[in-house]
């Protein structure tokens, strides 16, 4: 669709692949062809699950420096925010999203890998907030999902030191969840994403929007998002089709829609 940035669906799994050698950094046009392809997957029905991905060897190696070093700051300003916002994007696909991380996963790599529901990465990868060593800051999520995902002050030493992440420190941290070999990396998040391809599409969007929406709010005010959201369920057919199906021949054998 996209000069580095590719979609591919097949079987109800949309792939959203960088392809801008050598390492995928993120630029300008980067950013618009992502923010691009998290519009059509969010729009598209054929499309029930999201892989992001970066291919064999590297998944995101941060944003492009040689591009930023130039800029102003009323220009990156604009790029900051329009980075920011499509990683947002992404994170808000309704549907179950899955990051496939081979090789690298810095900086703004990192975020974009965070920007999804669950990460899966080879078992030699190398993930971590290097910008700091730079002499700036995250820009794009990352001092807000990392804080959240991992805990503010293990969030603080990766960022205030920017060392690089090994795999294994990085699923005890929380930071992946699944470690594969890393020529299995791809079918991983395949199997993964293939669960959800002819499920429950709006109930799995709800599940998403209350689990996500209820870490920005009180107890309470998440309680009563997730009311709102478990009883609108009740407007759809994969509602009566999965209640029906378990009243009739037991759990897990109902056959959705996605409506």
């Amino acid at each position: 669709m996209g000069e580095f940035v590719r979609l591919e669906v097949d079987g109800g799994i949309g792939t959203i692949r960088l392809e801008r050698p050598p390492v995928n950094a993120i630029n300008g046009q980067v950013t618009a062809e992502l923010a691009v392809a998290a519009q059509e997957v969010t729009e598209r029905s054929d499309v029930r699950a999201v892989i992001l991905y970066g291919g064999e060897k590297t998944f995101c190696g941060g944003a492009d420096v040689k591009e930023m070093v130039t800029r102003s700051y009323v220009e990156m300003r604009s790029f900051g925010a329009k980075l920011q916002s499509t990683v947002a994007a992404v994170a808000a696909i309704p549907k179950p999203v899955v990051a496939a991380i081979t090789g690298y996963a810095l900086g703004g790599g990192l975020e974009l890998a965070m920007g999804a529901d669950y990460r899966i990465a080879g078992d030699n990868v190398k993930v971590g907030q290097p910008e700091i060593l730079l002499g700036i800051i995250p820009g794009a999520g990352g001092t807000q999902r990392l804080a959240r995902l991992i805990g503010p002050s293990k969030a603080k030493d990766l960022v205030f030191t920017g060392r690089f992440v090994k795999a294994e420190e990085a699923l005890s941290l929380g930071l992946v969840d699944q470690l594969v070999a890393p020529d299995d990396v791809y079918s991983a998040a395949q199997k993964w994403a293939g669960q959800f391809a002819n499920g429950p599409a709006v109930a799995l969007a709800q599940a998403k929007a209350a689990i996500d929406g209820g870490l920005d709010m009180d107890l309470a005010s998440g309680l009563k998002l997730e009311t709102q959201l478990f009883t609108a369920l009740w407007a759809t057919e994969d509602q009566t089709t999965g209640m029906t199906s378990f009243v009739e021949n037991g759990p897990g054998k109902a056959t959705f829609e996605g409506k």
